[in-house]
């Protein structure tokens, strides 16, 4: 004779129960945590902006001047008599979304400006996408 077996499973319904779970706790937690990756990078852009005023500023000390542009803060400048560097790393010079630091000497803001455009990677912005600058 054949039995009828008790371990049927789960039902569809069970499942879908299941699947709409997840799929509202993912709508729910994701966007938090790609959001604290973006605050994260936003945060690294303004130490690092700080990093690059205070290597100029050593660049200063060591040559009388800032330097014209900041790959002199990686290369020595041929007219730098007392260039001590390298003063930071080549992979200093790009914010966290890969795009190069923008530098100006003489500057607007101070006597030279650093910034970057943030997130996307235009002038202005809000939020990740603002601009983090040495003036500020």
């Amino acid at each position: 004779m054949y039995k009828a077996s008790n371990n049927a499973g789960f039902s569809l319904i069970e499942l879908l129960v299941v699947l709409i779970i997840l799929g509202l706790i993912a709508g729910l937690v994701v966007p938090n945590i790609m959001q604290r990756g973006e605050d994260a990078k936003v945060r690294a852009a303004e130490a690092e902006v700080q990093r690059l005023s205070m290597a100029v500023d050593e660049f200063y000390l060591d040559n009388g001047r800032p330097p014209n542009e900041l790959r002199q803060l990686i290369e020595k400048p041929g007219n730098a008599s007392n260039w001590n560097g390298p003063y930071v790393n080549d992979s200093n010079l790009n914010d966290p979304w890969d795009n190069a630091y923008q530098y100006r000497y003489p500057g607007e803001h101070r006597s030279f400006d650093i910034w970057s455009h943030g997130a996307d990677g235009s002038p202005g912005g809000e939020g990740p996408n603002s601009d983090i600058r040495n003036w500020d």
